[in-house]
């Protein structure tokens, strides 16, 4: 995978946190980075990284690996549906979704969504390598939902 902005070189800019073992995130991510015209708003650390528990203690593994998450420079974090909610504004190549993710009363139908696909991502588009068997204990906690 082309090399993602780093947090540490890009101060300032909003951390996508995501699954960096998963082939359906990983080309999430290069379509954010796409969509970062001038690269200045967002950079990208995999939850794998040892940093995001450094820096993050309040996200656990078992969340990360349920959602991407989305830190901005002042500690406010969105997750899941959150975040692509938030991208859709952060991001002015989306800005035609916003008034489609942001209509009264859908929140909780795009948190759903996105938990959906999320739940079955290594399903969709595989993964790239797993450490400890973390992907045998993810793929039974899929069969379960």
């Amino acid at each position: 995978m082309k090399k993602l902005p780093d947090p540490d070189e890009s101060p300032g800019s909003d951390v996508v946190i995501f699954d960096g073992q998963c082939r359906f995130c990983q080309g999430q991510v290069r379509n954010l980075r796409r969509l970062d015209w001038g690269g200045k708003r967002l950079s990208f650390l995999s939850l794998h990284d040892p940093r995001v528990a450094q820096r993050y203690p309040s996200l656990t593994h078992e969340v990360l690996m349920s959602q991407m998450f989305v830190v901005r420079p002042d500690g406010s974090m969105y997750g899941g549906g959150d975040a692509v909610r938030y991208l859709s504004r952060r991001l002015p190549t989306l800005w035609w979704a916003m008034p489609i993710l942001h209509l009264p009363g859908t929140a909780a139908l795009w948190r759903w969504a996105y938990h959906q696909v999320a739940a079955r991502r290594y399903r969709i588009a595989g993964k790239t390598a797993c450490d400890q068997d973390a992907c045998a204990v993810h793929f039974g906690t899929q069969a379960k939902r």
